[in-house]
């Protein structure tokens, strides 16, 4: 029996190791929905490291743009505080893993295209799915697709590009970093170091609800 020499033990090595990262399946709670295609997800304990996940094949509008906060509160209607089901595809360069979400059988992804509330952007549109649900909502008139002329965020990112550059690049959440409404942005964030880092400064009056002014109800 020959042996293959050291070198390419390696390299099949690290392409099994590579393959395995990437396509993890597993189950976790979504703790914060930061926009319309990204999410907080916490595995096992809650002393365990936030794992930022966005969602694969679509691209929701930036929270500046016309239906980006709407984007983002039909993704938390769907998934906050919610266990999911986690199918990893690859890691991008901002560090978050791309994945499949499914939450009680639904795919997420999907949902979100269905409802007008984010782009289709598989490889190259090759997913045709994705497309045809696209459509489906262009047709109808759904979400975005309402508006008379709607901008694609990475076209929209390109005419903001420093801003843009600026939130890629904001610090994760992370425990220890604010303890005081005052320092919270929005109440995703308030209910993070709230839930996740039980921080009971961001709860005054004790009614389960952080930073009134950020989350409290609409009257």
């Amino acid at each position: 029996m020959k042996y293959l020499p050291n070198i390419r033990w390696l390299l099949l090595l690290a392409a099994c190791a590579f393959n395995t990262a990437h396509a993890k399946e597993f189950t976790a709670t979504v703790i914060a929905v930061l926009d319309g295609d990204t999410v907080l997800v916490q595995r096992g304990s809650r002393g365990s490291e936030p794992l930022k996940v966005r969602l694969a094949g679509i691209d929701a509008p930036e929270k500046e743009q016309p239906y980006g906060v709407m984007s983002q509160q039909s993704l938390s209607n769907l998934v906050l505080k919610k266990p999911v089901q986690i199918k990893s595809q690859a890691v991008d360069d901002y560090g978050r893993m791309i994945a499949q979400l499914t939450v009680n059988g639904i795919s997420v992804n999907e949902e979100q295209l269905r409802r007008g509330m984010a782009w289709e952007y598989s490889n190259r549109h090759s997913n045709k799915t994705y497309v045809a649900l696209q459509e489906e909502a262009r047709q109808a008139k759904r979400g975005l697709w309402s508006l008379a002329s709607a901008t694609p965020p990475w076209e929209w990112r390109k005419a903001h590009a420093t801003s843009s550059h600026a939130s890629k690049t904001t610090p994760e959440l992370a425990c220890g970093a604010k303890r005081h409404c005052a320092q919270m942005r929005t109440c995703e964030e308030a209910r993070f170091y709230f839930s996740h880092c039980r921080f009971k400064t961001l709860d005054q009056d004790g009614d389960g609800v952080p930073c009134e002014s950020l989350c409290a109800p609409k009257k």
